[in-house]
């Protein structure tokens, strides 16, 4: 820095990286918000109105400012200029924020440097990684009335761990639980993955997943809130996926016809992981969701945007207790290689690669067709080895629609076992939700397979003894 830099610092005054002072007071302050941001300078011998007041700049002067830096919490690094009777501090962003000064914690907001609030301090900390949602204790969690053993085992086998050891022993190891008093705590980590009922600590770690009839989703087919660990969500959730999902299929000549499915379903579960691993569960005011329409799957996952970020490898680890157990379970690796992943792929299976979109509170992945279903679909009838193919535009029509009439079976099934039976009963039976059970009572009755007999209360279901099936506008016995 320079005569000339300081004349032009000078002309453009205080900003968020600027500050001027006449003497040493009230210093501190100014470097811990300097810290606590980008780091900046701070010109000693200058009123706030730009004018030089100038200082003696001696030994002592710097080892006094050297000694306000170094009593900040962490300590502070600072640099040197002098400019005639100008002495430029230049503050470095700090390394292990947040600082603090005797007068506690500050930030810088514009010009100015603010003490920062409760609240403020709190989301310092979360952003900067000081507190992590998973390592806190669960205190209401009780072991081992609330601890679930037979998710231990699963977690166990999956993580190729011995069954045998103590449970005791294995979850401090795991970094889930500690013992305190005779007593073993468990963190919200192992609560999400070891408890009976994760969702009565954590009713936000429920995700949602639902399919639209429509390109807008205001048709509802079928909701669900899926609950369990966290890694039984994940299977769940691609549970949800598989069941809706078209599959074309393609005749090679093989014994065997080989399966083009509609999406990349392991580039979708990498997706998942992801969104179950990075949540920010601070935030108890929005599930993860995943929604199904005719064209895409969207993912929407609530976070907090890391301070260094970058698209594809994150630098920042949310939380780093969630995604250690995903990665002992190959649920995922810890090196943020998640995105590259899902692009290697759907480079794989001709698939476009996910779309990407995030903001400072959300993070949203997209994935279209694969474009090796949709060139299957695309394909007329013919014969390849004296076998007629379908038309495939309509397999994957016919697969989802033969998927639906297995659940249309089911749920006559039980109204023939029971035809008093409620449609919370059988969203219950089947594991449909409500709205889906709806929306198949009520094809079954335009389709003429059911009757409803009596009221809503106190009625009953008639199933028609010979019952058709409607196909290409046809009328056809079932």
């Amino acid at each position: 820095m320079d005569r000339k830099d300081l004349d032009i610092i000078l002309k453009r005054g205080e900003g968020y990286k600027i500050e001027f002072k006449e003497g040493l007071s009230g210093l501190d302050r100014e470097m811990v918000a300097f810290a606590n941001a980008l780091g900046g300078k701070i010109l000693v011998g200058v009123s706030d109105d730009g004018k030089i007041k100038g200082v003696k700049i001696s030994n002592r002067l710097k080892s006094q400012v050297q000694d306000i830096a170094n009593n900040c919490r962490p300590r502070i690094k600072v640099l040197f200029d002098e400019l005639g009777n100008v002495l430029v501090v230049n503050v470095q962003e700090g390394e292990d924020k947040p600082h603090e000064c005797s007068g506690g914690f500050y930030k810088r907001v514009g010009t100015n440097s603010q003490k920062m609030t409760r609240d403020e301090i709190f989301d310092f900390f979360k952003s900067e990684g000081k507190i992590r949602f998973d390592e806190l204790i669960e205190l209401k969690f009780i072991h081992p009335k609330d601890f679930d053993r037979g998710k231990l085992l699963k977690f166990l086998e999956l993580a190729g761990i011995s069954k045998s050891t103590k449970t005791e022993t294995v979850l401090p190891n795991l970094d889930v639980a500690e013992k305190q008093k005779g007593r073993l705590l468990f963190n919200k980590a192992g609560v999400l993955f070891f408890a009976k009922e994760p969702q009565r600590f954590i009713p936000w770690s429920v995700y949602t997943v639902a399919l639209f009839k429509d390109l807008n989703g205001v048709d509802v087919i079928d909701r669900k809130e899926i609950t369990g660990s966290l890694f039984e969500i994940v299977e769940q959730v691609m549970d949800f996926v598989k069941l809706y999902s078209k599959v074309a299929y393609k005749f090679t000549g093989a014994p065997k016809r080989e399966n083009i499915y509609e999406y990349p379903f392991e580039a979708i579960r990498e997706a998942v992981i992801n969104s179950v691993m990075h949540k920010d569960y601070f935030e108890h005011g929005h599930n993860n969701i995943l929604k199904f329409f005719p064209d895409r799957i969207h993912i929407e996952n609530i976070w907090a945007k890391p301070r260094k970020f970058f698209l594809g490898r994150t630098i920042f680890r949310r939380n780093q207790l969630i995604a250690d157990l995903f990665s002992r379970i190959h649920y995922g690796e810890k090196i943020g290689s998640g995105m590259q992943r899902m692009k290697d792929i759907c480079k794989a299976e001709e698939a476009p690669n996910p779309r990407v979109e995030y903001t400072d509170t959300h993070f949203y992945t997209t994935f279209n067709p694969s474009r090796a279903y949709l060139k299957m679909a695309e394909k007329t009838e013919g014969k390849v080895k004296g076998k007629v193919v379908e038309k495939v535009g309509e397999t994957g029509e016919k697969t989802r629609e033969k998927t639906r009439e297995k659940t249309r079976e089911k749920i006559i099934s039980l109204i023939k076992g029971n035809p008093k039976i409620t449609t919370t009963k059988l969203a219950e039976k089947t594991g449909l939700s409500l709205k889906g059970i709806e929306w198949n009572i009520k094809s079954l009755k335009e389709n003429g397979l059911l009757h409803r007999i009596g009221p809503d209360k106190g009625g009953y279901w008639e199933v028609v003894k010979k019952p058709f099936l409607i196909r290409k506008g046809r009328r056809l016995p079932k």
